[in-house]
């Protein structure tokens, strides 16, 4: 959860981040712009997290072409 996509990806691929520094480099397979209060974007960022929400991400950086509906 960010406002500044850009700064938080750069975080992480330059291992700012403890968290993931390990797993370097990323590539950037799904974002999402929410206009939201800032407890509906966590929601949505723990789902992101889940294990469903995980299994999706999966899929979508399998995919060589990704369409995404909500």
């Amino acid at each position: 959860m960010t406002e500044s996509l850009e700064e938080r990806f750069e975080r992480h691929q330059s291992g700012r981040e403890r968290t993931t520094k390990a797993y370097r480099p990323f590539k950037l397979i799904f974002s999402e712009a929410l206009d939201v209060e800032r407890k509906v974007a966590r929601k949505r960022e723990k789902y992101w997290k889940s294990g469903i929400g995980k299994e999706k991400l999966r899929q979508l950086r399998d995919q060589k072409y990704i369409t995404f509906t909500k």
